[in-house]
């Protein structure tokens, strides 16, 4: 269980070094990247270069950067995975997130393992297992409540991390097949066709429509903004944001909006500490509504909810700003609630519910002139802006500054000045300065004077919290000598804290090796390589089948498994609505039925655990594709 005074760490996503660097100075305490390869977003790869610029950038706030590892592994990439993980260590990266098992079988260098969402850590035994093999972090299921939370952090020392905003996998994550075996995409080899996000028809066991052509599997986004308290004190102490694709607008309004929100908690309790240094100052108030959204949930956190999914879009509608009075020929008219701006996008949904866009040119009081009229807008219809222009300009400009709080001390000795500065984090460097002693000619404001010179800390990393002047008289000190001595202490203060910016320890496993919760493994455990077979054998594990991406499955499997449910979601609960009459006379709730065109996937539910499994099977026999090597 977690001690007292525990860190708590918010993680933000990076598509690239610039959206790192940026999450960082927008207050994030650690952010997640992906590498040039192996990692779960294949849109998303870095060369080392770029992580080790971002490491030296957040290394200055003692700040961390993991590294996007978790992809599953063919034979043939251990030994490019091998060398990459090297270079990232060399690079300085502070950890690597892992799925692969394999890799901790390998010659990896004495870096710090994090355990992937992938990993899929529902149950306390799973996440005992990973805490004794060496994982420092572990990354637990969306779909977990806060009972579940309090009792795997009372069971566990590695510290525990959550997703607290972003897109929500409708999937346990790592359990989703339906791109590998529709596209030979494999989800878990970072190259996900998103099918959850597809229009579906759902028909009973009779072939009656219970739901028509609605986004079925795609659920609103995760924000868990009013849960942050509950899940510290449930045991989680990092907060992740998702979104390695994101557009940086959203990094930073993001980052910045639970910055803000965790900076309240710390002020409440003394009992939690930062993870890492320095306050934000921003040029804007943070709005996660602006920004890619689905609607919000949080999910499971609570208890099971009615309301989780985003059934008649997977896109961004935005907020709701009025409602449509007159369409003319190159224009629309509307009782508008707040005030539009020339450059606004908006949204509506048409005569047939999809989600149509338009760009506004031109705002003449709820007279709006947009850059194409849309063919299906009417009186009415409710608009949406999914783009504010002004929101949007202030995120394009530099939005926030990033300050460590240092005490400076000017001191007068014996034939010199000493200068003392002490930061926030207890890094310390004094300098002295060799001076002829001067009676100052305006001893009213030589103290004032000394200040304001030692104070212009300008484009550095700190700010002046204290600055003491300690004479026996009122001295005349050079301006320019001051400014020097000021420039060497902070460039020394600067090199001390990255000296001080240590590198996080690798846990070691426990000896002699556990025991894996389970003594045989489906495809489910996505063993890809004979690495990871070996380690759950290692680890008293008999029988090992291998991932599903090993194409050897046949027949219908599930595809995926997921704790959302569309009996529950239309009312027809064997548990909540017995009985329930539907379309047609009762709805037979399975199996269920779900297509998309020529796609079909049956749907059967296990009741005792409150899951919907998704079954189909593979269309063709995709070859192994091998992310590229190095």
């Amino acid at each position: 269980m977690a001690t007292d005074h525990a860190q708590l760490e918010l993680l933000a996503p990076a598509k690239n070094a610039a959206f790192g660097i940026e999450a960082i100075n927008h207050g994030a305490d650690a952010v997640y990247i992906g590498a040039s390869a192996f990692g779960a977003r294949s849109d998303a790869d870095n060369p080392v270069a770029d992580i080790a610029r971002l490491v030296a950038h957040a290394h200055r706030f003692h700040a961390r950067v993991f590294v996007a590892f978790n992809t599953i592994l063919h034979d043939d990439e251990l030994e490019a995975a091998r060398a990459l993980a090297w270079q990232l260590y060399d690079a300085g990266a502070d950890a690597l997130i892992v799925q692969d098992m394999g890799l901790l079988e390998i010659d990896l260098p004495p870096i710090q393992l994090h355990a992937s969402t992938q990993t899929d850590i529902r149950s306390v035994e799973k996440a005992v297992f990973l805490d004794q093999v060496g994982f420092s972090q572990i990354v637990l299921a969306r779909e977990l409540d806060l009972p579940k939370i309090r009792e795997i952090a009372q069971a566990t020392s590695a510290k525990l991390e959550f997703f607290v905003h972003g897109a929500l996998c409708v999937a346990f994550s790592g359990q989703c097949y339906i791109s590998h075996a529709h596209t030979g995409r494999s989800a878990n080899r970072g190259e996900c066709s998103q099918a959850c996000r597809l229009p579906y028809t759902l028909n009973d066991t009779q072939g009656r429509i219970v739901a028509h052509d609605k986004h079925l599997l795609s659920m609103k986004d995760n924000d868990q903004s009013a849960n942050l308290r509950a899940l510290a004190d449930a045991g989680i102490r990092s907060f992740k944001i998702e979104g390695r694709l994101k557009d940086l607008s959203y990094v930073k309004n993001i980052t910045a909006h639970y910055r803000t929100l965790l900076d309240k908690l710390l002020e409440e309790r003394t009992d939690y500490s930062r993870a890492s240094s320095g306050r934000c100052a921003y040029t804007f108030t943070p709005k996660p509504e602006k920004t890619f959204n689905r609607g919000a949930t949080d999910y499971f956190v609570n208890g099971r909810q009615a309301d989780i999914g985003a059934f008649d879009s997977p896109k961004f509608s935005g907020e709701e700003v009025g409602r449509v009075t007159r369409v003319g020929s190159d224009y629309i008219e509307a009782e508008l609630d707040v005030p539009l701006q020339n450059g606004d996008g908006l949204s509506f949904y048409d005569s047939h519910k999809e989600l149509v866009g338009l760009r506004v040119n031109i705002v003449e009081g709820n007279r709006l002139i947009p850059n194409a009229m849309p063919e299906d807008v009417r009186r009415g219809m409710t608009l949406f802006r999914n783009r504010d222009q002004a929101f949007e300009r202030l995120l394009e400009k530099k939005s926030a500054e990033r300050r460590i709080s240092v005490a400076m001390r000017f001191a007068e000795q014996a034939n010199r000045f000493v200068l003392a500065l002490s930061d926030e984090d207890g890094c310390t460097v004094s300098l002295e300065m060799v001076s002829e002693k001067q009676s100052a000619q305006h001893p009213e404001r030589a103290a004032s004077s000394v200040r304001e010179q030692l104070g212009k800390l300008g484009n550095t990393d700190f700010i002046a919290s204290t600055i003491e002047v300690e004479w026996s008289q009122p001295l005349f000190v050079p301006v320019a000598a001051l400014n020097a001595l000021r420039r060497e202490a902070v460039e020394q203060l600067a090199a001390a804290r990255l000296s001080a910016c240590l590198r996080l320890p690798r846990r070691q496993a426990s000896e002699p090796p556990a025991p894996y919760p389970d003594d045989v493994l489906s495809y489910l455990a996505n063993v890809y390589n004979h690495k990871a077979r070996a380690f759950y054998e290692k680890h008293g594990v008999r029988v090992v089948k291998s991932a599903y991406e090993a194409n050897e499955e046949s027949g219908e499997v599930s595809l995926m498994i997921t704790k959302h449910c569309l009996r529950f979601s239309h009312g027809l609960c064997p548990k909540e609505a017995k009985g329930v009459i539907g379309v047609q006379g009762t709805v037979t709730a399975e199996p269920m039925t779900l297509v998309n065109g020529k796609e079909k996937l049956t749907l059967r539910f296990d009741c005792r655990r409150c899951e919907m499994h998704v079954v189909g099977k593979m269309k063709k026999s995709w070859p192994v594709v091998l992310t590229t090597a190095l």
